[in-house]
């Protein structure tokens, strides 16, 4: 219970990183080219963007707790299972981001849950 209850607060420890990432770059729009004086001005736009900040927060709470997780469970069975952020990066990514997601994606979201539930099982 200990385990499953790990990976579920860092597969939502990833997904939030990635969206707020996704969501705080976009803040930041685009570098034109990349000359010393556009790269010094968006890297200082991002370090105050709020939304890049707390993603860097939330990577480390994932990356802290995937350690720590790997310390009592197999990573035969924890590397699979951490696979399910792709699914909530997914839903997040068509509800939060408003993303367009294609036919494609969604079946491959799909296969990671079926080769999720192939390996989880005992």
């Amino acid at each position: 219970m200990k385990t499953a209850l790990m990976i579920a607060i860092l597969v939502c420890a990833n997904s939030a990183g990635d969206v707020l990432l996704a969501r705080g770059m976009r803040e930041v729009g685009t570098v034109p080219f990349f000359s010393p004086r556009e790269l010094y001005r968006a890297t200082c736009k991002t370090l105050r963007n709020g939304r890049f900040l707390a993603s860097i927060f939330f990577m480390t709470v994932y990356f802290a707790g995937f350690l720590s997780l790997l310390s009592w469970a197999d990573l035969s069975f924890v590397f699979p299972a951490m696979t399910l952020a792709y699914v909530v990066s997914t839903l997040a990514a068509k509800f939060i981001l408003k993303e367009t997601i294609s036919l494609h994606r969604w079946a491959g979201t799909l296969f990671v849950c079926l080769g999720v539930a192939l390996v989880s099982r005992p």
